[in-house]
């Protein structure tokens, strides 16, 4: 008896420091898992604020592209009735000016002081050359020295030597 109480004992102690080693290792465990909660709620905490500060962000981008569209549709509105007020003293001016005839100016004579070709006016600096080809009156600018032959216009020298241009 003494001997089966001596390894009941021993048992009990055997399995008293078993059940105090894996209450030692639960309490580790929890220990852990609190810790691994704590940086979960932490995260948690910042993801929320992200959360918020991003809708708050996005908020406040809205109210601003709202002001920016209403002041865009302000401007294209005023733009509109500056139209219209422009169409409408267009046709007034229109209307005003309908029964006006404009007088067509009358032709130069053929032989006036302006050049054939660039049509600049014969002045006391501009001087006026006679093509020796086609006699038509031409500036210094629009003629062509042919040495004894002398002045002509560019178009016929053109025409007579082609491969000038």
């Amino acid at each position: 008896l003494p001997q089966r109480l001596a390894a009941l004992a021993t048992t009990a102690q055997e399995e008293a420091r078993q059940s105090r080693q894996q209450l030692l290792a639960q309490r580790q465990e929890v220990a852990r898992l609190q810790e691994q909660l704590s940086r979960a709620r932490q995260d948690g905490e910042r993801w929320a604020s992200a959360l918020q500060r991003a809708q708050r962000e996005a908020l406040e981008r809205e109210a601003t592209r709202g002001a920016e569209q209403a002041r865009q549709q302000e401007l294209i509105r005023d733009m509109k009735g500056r139209l219209l007020e422009l169409l409408r003293e267009k046709d007034a001016l229109w209307q005003k000016t309908e029964g006006i005839d404009t007088p067509m100016p009358s032709p130069a004579p053929h032989d006036t002081g302006f050049c054939t070709r660039c049509h600049k006016d014969f002045r006391l600096l501009s001087r006026r050359y006679n093509c020796r080809l086609c006699q038509g009156k031409v500036c210094h600018a629009c003629s062509v020295d042919m040495g004894k032959q002398g002045r002509c216009c560019l178009l016929c020298y053109q025409q007579r030597h082609p491969q000038a241009t």
